[in-house]
């Protein structure tokens, strides 16, 4: 498509540099619009090495706002004779997008469809982008929109100026006013040919720019009214998001009372939606009003507080709550069966309960317990989600825990009894199968009364369930127990009565039992060493902890958490990981798990000489199972050092599995080892397009 732009000389209304949009005004004033003399003023302004220090001075017959424009485009590298956009039309991508801004197609969708059928035979197109100036929707004239696709004005196109300089989309995006760029004005020769006028539109919430409509088509098309067509199109948008906030806002604040019975008048509480932002506010206490004060409408209303986790679980929850937050109680709210906001509740400090002080003294020591099993991996998290809702569940009193040696099973045990403790002195009592040898277990578990047999002891002893007792049981390997001792033990767990050796005296015991293995219980059974009707009363409830090869980035989790842990313990400074030792340490299979790296970190912190860790300082058997080799890699590292944090250093990876894979989501996650919901939420989290990287 080319199309050769005709000398003509037209009058234009113009908008001023900044238009209040408040009052629903815009101003014109007009001004001559002279295709040949814009012509000549680009060729001149790209002639005079625009890269320079800008000229105040600008021609007359050009607009400041399409001058300051070519300026930053110049000093952005845009190609001046480009003739088109970056386009993205994977599949994954565009699916992407559409996920991403469901909430502004949804709201666009009435105005697009009344527009859409006056616009057929118009030479005019309609066009929505989001807040990065990418194409999400395009209605209008057939042809015009057969022809856009020649310049990729078309869903998956980029047009923000720092892709193809001056246009209606970009430079409204970049101005946050409504904005037309007529013919020549345009920065690239090869769009020159085409008119656009765009309106930002703003989040009716917090005021933030979302996306632009934008009105385009060849250059005859041109009208003085296009600017405020789009403009009172992005209004009606705006007015149908409102409805929208509204309609959700209404709907969470009844999922709330709905699941939240004792909430009390004199709780502070906030209402976060789907984006952690606060959509309701009440009685907040005075420390979190200062964070979140944001204008006269309710304090903080609008103002960002938190990353709303996509799965919902409460450990998720607990984790995604910043730090001057974690006074609150959190509680999900779904709609529809999605996670789509959360309530904060602030308990008023008078006239709080003993009820109310136990629950949140257990709901701090559950944060606390989740806090220490450091990962973000889906199938972790997954097990985490399982272990909370045991400790909350009074009905369940046994979970199976099952991982290879090292992941740190017993982890998981203890955060169930910081999840289910009713009292401040509940006891934790945790008991190796393994280290016991056979002819003690009978007397370690259910303990033995004086003289019971050779060489016990004189006043008798308790056994773990009787020590445990109102609190929580830790049998570790429980693949080890001797068969002999499995009916007595499916015996206590069923009647909830212990006897002692030598005793025919029951004593009653309540107990929740996590019992963790590192084999596989149903082979254990297929050879006749584990009863059959013991693992379906200990795995009623079962979680697998996953290896930490397959855990992804949890390694740079765990490294950082380890070396800060390590260097606060010994009064230094953490170590800094060169980038090929973090690949060769991602690489590596990790036989040994969580336990194998927490001990790789101490003794880094030992051997190496000052806080820089490169390949050569890593164990032959890590160095070796990377793909890299050695070479060269030193006089390079100084080059790739991380930006600070191992969290620049996952940033950096997902963008090299982004760049090697082209883009394409579903080998991006496997070569990383994540879901895919697990890549989308990390994209959003880090700001990455995967497309225009």
């Amino acid at each position: 498509m080319k199309r050769e732009i005709t000398p003509n000389h037209l009058k234009i209304d113009a908008l001023p540099a900044r238009t209040s949009l408040a009052t629903g005004q815009m101003a014109l004033s007009n001004i001559d619009y002279d295709e040949r003399a814009t012509m000549r003023a680009w060729e001149s302004f790209l002639a005079d090495d625009p890269k320079c220090a800008r000229d105040p001075v600008h021609p007359s017959h050009v607009r400041s706002l399409i001058h300051d424009s070519w300026h930053r485009s110049a000093t952005g590298g845009i190609n001046a004779q480009g003739i088109e956009a970056p386009l993205s039309s994977d599949r994954d991508e565009i699916e992407y997008l559409t996920r991403a801004n469901a909430e502004l197609l949804s709201a666009a969708r009435r105005s697009f469809a009344s527009l859409g059928q006056l616009l057929d035979g118009t030479g005019a197109m309609l066009v929505l982008a989001d807040s990065d100036g990418v194409l999400i929707d395009a209605i209008g004239d057939k042809k015009t929109l057969h022809d856009g696709m020649d310049i990729h004005l078309a869903i998956g196109g980029k047009w923000n100026e720092d892709a193809v300089g001056t246009n209606g989309i970009g430079t409204a995006l970049w101005t946050g006013e409504p904005t037309f760029v007529h013919a020549a004005e345009h920065f690239c020769a090869g769009i020159k040919s085409w008119t656009c006028a765009g309106a930002p539109i703003r989040d009716p919430l917090d005021g933030k720019i979302i996306g632009v409509v934008d009105l385009s088509g060849y250059s005859p098309i041109f009208r003085p009214h296009n600017t405020a067509l789009v403009a009172a199109t992005a209004r009606q948008i705006e007015k149908a998001l409102a409805e929208q906030q509204q309609e959700q806002r209404t709907r969470l604040l009844e999922a709330f009372i709905s699941s939240a019975p004792s909430y009390r008048r004199k709780d502070g509480l906030v209402i976060v939606d789907h984006r952690g932002r606060a959509i309701f506010c009440n009685n907040v206490p005075d420390g979190e009003t200062t964070e979140m004060m944001d204008g006269p409408m309710e304090p903080g209303r609008g103002r960002w507080l938190m990353n709303l986790p996509s799965s919902g679980s409460d450990a998720d929850l607990i984790r995604a709550l910043p730090a001057h937050l974690r006074s609150c109680h959190i509680t999900p709210l779904k709609l529809d069966g999605d996670l789509r906001g959360a309530a904060l509740v602030f308990p008023s400090v008078p006239a709080v309960s003993s009820a109310a002080v136990v629950h949140r003294e257990v709901n701090k020591h559950l944060q606390d317990a989740v806090a220490m099993i450091v990962g973000e991996s889906e199938a972790l998290q997954a097990a985490i989600d399982v272990a909370c809702r045991v400790a909350r569940s009074g009905s369940v009193t046994s979970l199976l825990v099952e991982g290879e040696t090292g992941v740190g099973k017993e982890l998981f045990a203890r955060l169930v009894h910081a999840g289910s403790r009713r009292t401040a002195n509940d006891p934790f009592i945790a008991m190796n199968c393994g280290a016991i040898t056979r002819d003690l277990f009978g007397s370690e578990l259910f303990g033995h009364v004086a003289g019971a047999f050779t060489g016990a002891s004189r006043e008798g002893k308790p056994g773990v369930f009787e020590l445990a007792n109102g609190g929580v049981l830790s049998l570790d390997e429980i693949g080890e127990l001797p068969l002999g001792i499995q009916p007595f033990l499916l015996r206590v767990l069923e009647e909830r009565v212990v006897h002692r050796i030598g005793d025919s005296r029951g004593r009653p015991v309540d107990v929740r039992l996590v019992a963790s293995t590192n084999r596989d219980l149903k082979q254990e059974i297929a050879a006749g060493r584990f009863r059959r009707d013991l693992y379906y009363r200990i795995g009623a409830v079962s979680i697998t902890v996953p290896p930490l090869r397959e855990r992804g980035e949890d390694v740079l989790l765990l490294i950082e958490h380890f070396n800060r842990q390590i260097a606060t313990a010994a009064g230094e400074d953490p170590l800094e990981f060169s980038r090929e030792a973090l690949d060769a340490l991602l690489a590596y299979g990790w036989p040994g798990n969580v336990r194998e790296l927490k001990n790789l970190i101490g003794r880094l912190h030992v051997l190496t000489r000052g806080r820089d860790v490169r390949l050569r300082d890593l164990p032959e058997e890590i160095t070796a199972s990377g793909s890299g080799s050695e070479a060269g890699s030193d006089s390079s590292a100084s080059a790739h050092e991380l930006g600070g944090t191992l969290v620049e250093a996952e940033r950096q990876a997902m963008k090299n599995a982004l760049a090697a894979e082209g883009g394409n989501l579903s080998r991006v996650a496997l070569r990383l080892g994540i879901s895919r919901p697990t890549l989308y939420r990390k994209l959003d989290q880090f700001g990455i397009r995967r497309g225009f990287i």
